[in-house]
């Protein structure tokens, strides 16, 4: 994965130590919420990742100065070639883990998400960052880690409040 050009300046400053970092996930769906008692037939984004092999919405670190729901729809669109709008902020988690890449780098993750609508665009995995990108219907979702299932239920909930730790 491309590691963005402020992070690597940082990097040069710090080496490898701790980074704490900010970053969003965008839970992209299509199609309506169904009504109470109703199937849900939405379907969500999903891409599978070229570092790991797993499949997430997508994620990415927000720029400098950036606001969070910009950068959603922005990674989005890089990772996937899809257009999407952030309508609603669901969860503000801290990840428990500290990533530790292959080089030695150190991060620590703040993670935004947000339940965002499909606008136009089918998805493909547009900037080398993931080796496919697809439409999964809600109730047939690939294989996913806790932490990343976790995302998307959130984002299916329909709450009205974002969830957030203590």
């Amino acid at each position: 994965m491309p590691t963005p050009d402020f992070i690597l300046r940082l990097r040069e400053k710090i080496g490898n130590d701790e980074l704490w970092l900010s970053g969003v996930t965008a839970v992209v769906l299509r199609g309506e919420a169904p009504e109470a008692g109703a199937a849900d037939e939405r379907e969500v984004l999903l891409v599978r990742r070229a570092d790991n092999g797993e499949w997430t919405p997508v994620t990415g670190i927000i720029d400098p100065g950036e606001p969070p729901a910009v950068a959603a729809e922005r990674e989005v669109l890089e990772e996937a070639g899809v257009v999407a709008v952030a309508e609603h902020l669901v969860r503000v988690h801290v990840e428990d883990r500290v990533v530790v890449y292959g080089n030695g780098d150190r991060s620590r993750y703040l993670d935004i998400t947000f339940r965002c609508a499909w606008v136009s665009g089918e998805p493909y995995p547009a900037d080398g960052e993931n080796t496919e990108a697809a439409w999964y219907p809600v109730g047939a979702l690939p294989p996913m880690s806790a932490r990343q299932r976790e995302r998307v239920e959130v984002a299916l909930a329909g709450e009205t409040a974002a969830r957030f730790q203590r």
